[in-house]
Order: C-alpha cells, then structure tokens, then sequence
C-alpha cells in the first residue's frame, strides 16, 4: 500500500525541555497505526506538530505528499482531527457545532447540510442532534468531536486518546466507529495510554515513551522482542508491603523483571504456570496474602515492561 504519513527525525522543544526526540515512522494508506504510550510520553506534542499546530524544532513530515513544514495548508486540508479535549461550543446543539465546523472546512449550502446529516447518522446521535451539547454525556460529546473531524472527508484521522474519561459503553462504541471507518477505507492515527485498545485497533503499534520511539511494529513482531514472555500478575490488599514481594519476586531465577503497579507485581516470565507456585511461596514466607492471580500471554504490556523496566499504567 502506498504510504500517506512518514516522519522523519521529528525533534520538538520547549526551552530546554526535548517533548519529541527524533521519532520516525510512516504509515501506510488504510492503516491504524496506534502510538502507546503512558501520559508525558510525547504522543499530543507528535500529533500538534503533524496537524501543523505546532512547528518542529527540527526533522519533518509528509502527508498524502505535503510537507509538514513548507506546506502546513495543504497538510490541512487532507487531514482530520480528533483532539484529545473536547473542541464543540456547548450551548450549541450538535447540529448546528457540525454547521459551524463544516463552515470552517469551507462547506457551504446543500453540500453541508447533507454532509452534516451523514455524520450525525454516522455518529448515531440524529435524534439527539437538536439537544445542546452540554446536555449530552462525555461519550455522546466524544462522538461528536469525531464527527466534527471527518465533515470534510479527511485521507488521514488523527485520533488523541478519544476514549479519556468516558465510562465503558461509550468508550465501545468509539472503539467500534474506529473500525467501521477504516474499513470504509480511513487512515488512522491513534494514539492511546490503554494497551488493549492498541491490541484491538491497531494494523502495527509504535511505543513511545519520554519521548522516544523505542519499539514499532506488529504486534506479533513486538511480542518477538520479548521472546514470548509470558506475564505474571499478584494482586495483593492495599496494607500489604507489595514492594517488598515484588523484590523478593524479581530474585526467582525464573522471573526476568518485576513491577510494582498500584497493588499488584507484574512480573515477566518465560512460563507463567511454573512461576506462580515460586512467587506464592515467597509471599507466604513473607506473610503477604495473595488475593488474586492473572495469567496473560505474550503481550504488548509485556513489551513496554521489557524495553522500559516499568508497566504501563493507566
């Protein structure tokens, strides 16, 4: 497939401050290429500088053949955008944000008005599209950012974290728009701190942290580079000492890391099944109660804990 987004050695700086530190990655026409990683890691400052909101220090981009940097109003008008805070006037109702938005696109007349009532199908709030916005929850709000984003019918979607704060259902029903759209042939670029929605989503998975790309690829070739590892996870009470079981984890021979995260030990482990019966033992030495046990199979939690040394965290 021919390539729509490639990046090469994107650098940006806020004073003495380095956000992005010389990432480069293409994406390929039809993709979802998600970018995970945790809060801070650079994933909002990438996406500001390839939607030409902000200018790169250094290095550059081409989208659908546009510079980033030569070229920002042509990159605009094949892109869309998703922002990861809610960009709707909330005393407008949905009807009339998606008017006001297409407007901005240069929309205008029959042209807007039917496009406006697609999306409002697409986004399943037509029967909702007369209510003002802050009558509606945070899903329904999320929905209508995305619309607001494809009303000019981009080749490329930007998507940062579009799932933050909304409760389960609604962050469903985002995850399955995503996929409806690019089976209708939509590029995405998704970025997200919850590793199961690069599981789900994602063609290939770039993991960024302190600002660096540290890992690209399928999910399958990332899993590679753990030699398929497998992760062990102990839950433990909240008045338990679970730093010092995850010490006396990590010190199993069979265990290659251990991580503290909230009230559990993560640890990587060639075989999960041999290494539970070892580590219940040394928490029961310990006097730790174990309340319960998760099992995963090779992962792209298990990647970032590998490449980093810590875990994922929400």
């Amino acid at each position: 497939m021919p390539t729509i987004l490639e990046v090469k050695d994107l650098v940006k700086k806020y004073g003495d401050f380095t956000a992005v530190k010389g990432i480069s990655f293409n994406i390929q026409e039809g993709e979802i290429f998600s970018l995970l990683g945790p809060n801070g890691a650079g994933k909002t400052t990438t996406i500001s500088v390839l939607s030409t909101l902000y200018a790169a220090t250094s290095g550059d981009a081409t989208i659908a053949g546009h510079s980033v940097s030569k070229d920002p109003m042509a990159v605009r008008k094949v892109i869309g955008v998703v922002p990861q805070e809610i960009a709707l006037y909330e005393d407008l109702t949905a009807r009339e944000n998606l008017n006001f938005w297409g407007q901005m696109y240069s929309l205008s007349g029959k042209a807007l008005k039917d496009r406006v009532e697609e999306i409002l199908e697409q986004i399943g709030l037509t029967d909702k599209a007369r209510d003002k916005v802050k009558t509606y929850s945070g899903g329904m709000k999320r929905r209508v950012n995305i619309g607001v984003g494809l009303l000019h019918k981009p080749s490329l979607l930007f998507m940062d974290e579009p799932t933050v704060g909304i409760d389960p259902q609604s962050r469903r029903a985002i995850l399955d728009s995503v996929k409806d759209l690019n089976r209708q042939g939509m590029t995405v670029l998704y970025t997200t701190h919850y590793m199961e929605e690069a599981a789900e989503l994602s063609n290939r998975v770039g993991i960024i942290d302190h600002g660096e790309l540290i890992a690209l690829g399928t999910q399958k070739e990332l899993t590679r580079q753990v030699g398929e590892m497998e992760t062990l996870v102990l839950h433990v009470d909240e008045m338990q000492d679970v730093q010092r079981l995850a010490k006396a984890v990590e010190a199993l021979e069979m265990v290659r890391h251990a991580e503290v995260s909230d009230h559990s030990v993560t640890a990587i482990v060639p075989e999960a099944e041999e290494a539970l019966a070892p580590a219940v033992t040394k928490a029961n030495e310990l006097g730790i109660k174990i309340r319960s046990v998760d099992i995963r199979e090779p992962n792209l939690e298990a990647v970032f804990l590998h490449l980093t040394g810590r875990a994922l965290r929400d």
